[in-house]
């Protein structure tokens, strides 16, 4: 038995735990609060909260009853600025590390509505289906009845999802359950079935009727096909690949899209890079020719025909490539008069490599992780760009993730301007 410990709590890491120090070593201890005394159970560097002996003034009330339980909410018992500025930190604390000292703007409020996408997991015990979200740093499957944090749109997502598992609890294979809010209903992808028969089949069509699921993919083969799950981007209609990815809420789309336009306002020729399906190329070719690039070919596909149904765009050129091993060399750069890139959480070294190497006007960086954002913007600023603007988003409300949109111009543009301005 582990004899509790008594701690106090200098900060917030960087995935939201309490930090404390005991014996000169760093002790990481989920949901408390710097400042706070508590007494927890160690083990090596991690702890179990055991009791708060003197609590943080800025500590208040979670507001989901599953909260220190399931693992999706880190931060939810901060008061709402010290939990902004926790936020803002993460950035901070990621650009000094990587050597760089920039101005970050305060943290932006991108969770609208709540999140539009979520993932249930299913494991099985004796044949009965466990539905729900993992606990913190543990594969046990939390099985909640409901999420505050996800959009109305989302309601009867976990009911599906519980139908959908019980169908297939006889296979007892471990089930993720991607749900997408979509305007023909909710979108559902299966991962971890594998190959299912004509009676698993049957019984997926028929749960999809019931619960008036949009579409029912297995591994991205369809299962059953009601409605079309079709979202908005700008003015084009465009009909989601099975699995495809989306930012987390609307609002936080809306709000990185919003900026993207406004930092290119002025370019006619845009290169969107790491496009995906298009949250920013089909909004940038109503007023810009825009080329999109992108590994997923089903993303490209879907672009690609939104692009063409849609009215009043201008040319959009969507090319499936491989950004990571063919980035867009200086030469296939040159004619562009601005880049937007919003790479995976891997970042993109060696794209914006080349970029530094370019002499692209404007660049627009997009980021969902601060540690390889920074490690790309010190590659832009040393190939002799400049920071203009560094906006870390919230659209993962209560969790360590943080978007980040940076808009970045040449030094030579930017000293160009001001001589304009001084002449």
């Amino acid at each position: 038995m582990i004899s509790p410990q008594r701690l106090v709590i200098e900060r917030l890491g960087h995935r939201g735990e309490g930090v404390a120090l005991l014996h000169e070593k760093r002790v990481f201890v989920p949901y408390a609060l710097p400042g706070e005394t508590v007494t927890a159970e160690v083990d090596g560097d991690h702890a179990r909260l055991v009791d708060i002996v003197e609590a943080s003034p800025q500590r208040i009330a979670p507001i989901c009853p599953h909260f220190e339980d399931c693992g999706g909410c880190a931060v939810q018992a901060l008061r709402a600025d010290a939990y902004a500025e926790w936020k803002r930190g993460l950035v901070d604390t990621a650009l000094l590390n990587a050597g760089l000292q920039l101005e970050v703007t305060p943290l932006i409020d991108a969770h609208g509505a709540g999140r539009r996408r979520v993932t249930f997991h299913a494991r099985f015990e004796s044949g009965k289906a466990h539905v729900g979200f993992m606990a913190a740093r543990s594969h046990r499957i939390v099985e909640i009845d409901c999420c505050p944090l996800l959009a109305p749109e989302l309601d009867g997502a976990l009911a599906a999802a519980r139908a959908i598992a019980a169908v297939l609890a006889p296979l007892g294979k471990p089930l993720d359950i991607a749900i997408t809010a979509t305007l023909g209903g909710l979108d559902v992808e299966l991962r971890g079935a594998g190959p299912l028969d004509k009676a698993e089949i049957d019984a997926l069509i028929s749960t999809a009727e019931a619960h008036d699921l949009a579409r029912l993919t297995n591994h991205g083969r369809l299962v059953a096909l009601r409605h079309a799950p079709q979202i908005a981007i700008g003015v084009a209609t465009l009909t989601l690949p099975a699995g495809a990815f989306l930012q987390a809420t609307q609002a936080g789309e809306d709000e990185l899209a919003a900026r993207v336009l406004k930092a290119t306002w002025n370019a006619q020729s845009v290169a969107d890079l790491f496009c995906g399906v298009g949250a920013f190329a089909l909004r940038l070719a109503q007023r810009a020719k825009v080329s999109a690039y992108d590994s997923d070919g089903s993303a490209i596909a879907a672009m690609r025909a939104a692009a063409q149904a849609a009215q009043g765009l201008l040319p959009l050129e969507a090319i499936e490539r491989d950004l990571f091993a063919r980035p867009l060399n200086t030469k296939e750069l040159s004619g562009f008069d601005a880049i937007v890139f919003d790479p995976p959480r891997a970042g993109a070294a060696a794209q914006a490599a080349e970029i530094g190497r370019s002499d692209v006007p404007i660049v627009v960086a997009v980021s969902c992780n601060a540690q390889s954002f920074a490690r790309d913007a010190a590659i832009l600023l040393k190939g002799g760009y400049v920071i203009r603007e560094i906006a870390p988003l919230d659209q993962f409300r209560y969790a360590a993730h943080v978007e980040i949109v940076a808009v970045l111009e040449r030094e030579s543009r930017r000293k160009s301007a001001k001589r304009r301005l001084l002449g």
